[in-house]
């Protein structure tokens, strides 16, 4: 039986700036710049308050919160913060796995540490973060990944929430199936036209009938409905790629996906702000109504330096799909790979000043 802990710093670079900055303490932060084209790199809780979340575009952000302050991100900053929190985690385990700036996954199975469980390491974890960066983290301690990064946004902010092994079912049978790691709006509905609203209803449907009815994901909605995840957790992995797509509610023309492709690049965009290397290959990935997948890449001379940059290179390669005009499509993905580190390419100077972008 692993012991996995999830750890998620609370509202990390509202946070950061709130912490550097006393005049923004207790004041809604959003961090963006702002402009029509600008998407929330992150709010501050009070921000949140107001329902501004990440990802949404800065102008929404400023008319659900007129008095929000906004402030232009410092993504050196916050890796310098990031590194900090990493170095606690190391003391630890070595078994860290970065999501992103700002959470990671533990194993702590065979901790280096003297404390006699996961969860006294989890409340160390915490109390040094706090002591020595002058921020908050939220934790999650089960014995599989999924749970425990449920777990750690179950008591947010600053707080620590445990998944021991004997509890996992029942703590999982009133969870909304949306919670399950991969059922995002559709799956949702489909699962819901079936009759499942919950993971306890789902974890009692056979698995050979899910598996009839969604293929290979559905032995794996089984298994997570079971509270069973076999993903390790793997130090040290450099980003290779990082992609967002999303499935239509009905299947759609090529010519009424513009609006799709530029939220999901921009989403994409904001997602490589939390990585120090850069991505070289713009991908399209489009799905058709028949489940055939097309696909299209172009590698730019000089890596994307901006949203507009990646959304301009993701529209070009639609005019690039040869196919009937006919043709209808129940998915499209935005992508970014090819991925190399910052000193590996002549234009990583600037990445972070264009305005309008996180």
């Amino acid at each position: 039986m692993r012991k996995i802990i999830h750890v998620d710093m609370d509202a990390f670079y509202a946070s950061v700036e709130q912490r550097d900055d006393p005049r923004l303490r207790g004041r809604p932060v959003v961090v963006a710049w702002r402009g029509q084209r600008s998407v929330v790199c992150a709010a501050s809780y009070e921000a949140r308050r107001y329902g501004v979340r990440s990802a949404m575009p800065a102008a929404r952000a400023e008319r659900l919160c007129p008095d929000a302050v906004f402030v232009a991100p410092d993504f050196a900053r916050y890796r310098a913060v990031s590194r900090q929190v990493r170095e606690i985690l190391l003391r630890h385990t070595d078994l860290v796995e970065p999501l992103s700036l700002d959470e990671a996954y533990l194993d702590v199975t065979e901790p280096k540490s003297d404390l006699p469980s996961a969860t006294a390491i989890a409340k160390r974890v915490r109390e040094q973060i706090r002591e020595e960066t002058q921020l908050t983290a939220s934790a999650g301690v089960a014995p599989a990944k999924f749970l425990a990064k449920i777990a750690s946004d179950w008591r947010k902010p600053d707080g620590l929430f445990v998944i021991r092994p004997h509890e996992v079912e029942a703590f999982l049978d009133p969870l909304p199936v949306s919670r399950i790691h991969g059922v995002g709006k559709v799956m949702d509905g489909k699962l819901a036209a079936l009759g499942l609203r919950t993971v306890g209803e789902l974890r009692r449907v056979d698995v050979a009938e899910l598996e009839n009815r969604f293929g290979r994901y559905g032995r794996r909605l089984s298994e997570l409905a079971h509270g069973v995840d076999r993903g390790e957790v793997k130090p040290d992995r450099p980003t290779q790629s990082i992609s967002a797509e999303d499935t239509f509610a009905t299947d759609q023309p090529l010519s009424a996906i513009e609006t799709m492709i530029r939220e999901l690049a921009a989403k994409v965009w904001n997602a490589t702000r939390q990585t120090e290397r850069i991505g070289r290959t713009v991908v399209l990935k489009l799905k058709t109504k028949d489940f055939r997948i097309l696909t299209r890449s172009r590698t730019p001379p000089s890596p994307p330096r901006s949203a507009d940059e990646l959304i301009e290179i993701a529209l070009e390669l639609r005019g690039h799909v040869e196919a009937p005009a006919t043709t209808l499509y129940r998915l499209v993905g935005v992508g970014l790979s090819n991925f190399v580190d910052a000193d590996d390419t002549p234009r990583q100077s600037g990445l972070f000043d264009e305005r309008g972008e996180c």
